[in-house]
């Protein structure tokens, strides 16, 4: 029997480089998140929308977005405009899709009168579905 050097081998050596897979999947997440936050910050208009337990976005794929300031001033898609280009807008629309979606978005302080003026010449336009904005009332009272 022939008895050797017992060798000891070294474990493994440690590892200096950087894992790089945590810090992508930060950066993803992160990636994500703007991208679905982005889109809800265009709306520059600033309105006090009724609050509803009910209030939740809509996804419908073709919408316009149709405001009443407390003054009364319409707007189309945060661009003031009058209710004769508006309603004339709204007939092209139509024309060109019928199942287009108008996102209304009242103040509080607007008479309902106002508002029911603007959904007749939504649907004298040829558009029918109608969706209310409105905020989700804050827990705190």
């Amino acid at each position: 029997m022939a008895f050797g050097r017992l060798e000891r081998t070294s474990g493994p050596q440690p590892m200096s480089d950087i894992n790089m897979t945590p810090l992508i999947d930060v950066m993803l997440v992160l990636l994500v998140i703007f991208m679905i936050t982005a889109p809800l910050m265009t709306s520059s208009l600033k309105l006090d929308l009724p609050r509803s337990d009910a209030a939740q976005s809509s996804d419908a794929p073709s919408f316009i977005a149709v405001s009443i300031d407390a003054g009364g001033h319409l707007f189309l898609a945060d661009q003031e405009i009058d209710a004769t280009a508006l309603a004339q807008r709204v007939v092209e629309l139509a024309q060109a899709n019928p199942q287009t979606e108008v996102q209304l978005r009242a103040d509080q302080a607007v008479p309902y009168g106002r508002v029911a003026e603007l959904i007749g010449i939504v649907q004298k336009g040829g558009l029918t579905r109608i969706g209310f904005v409105a905020v989700a009332p804050s827990s705190t009272p």
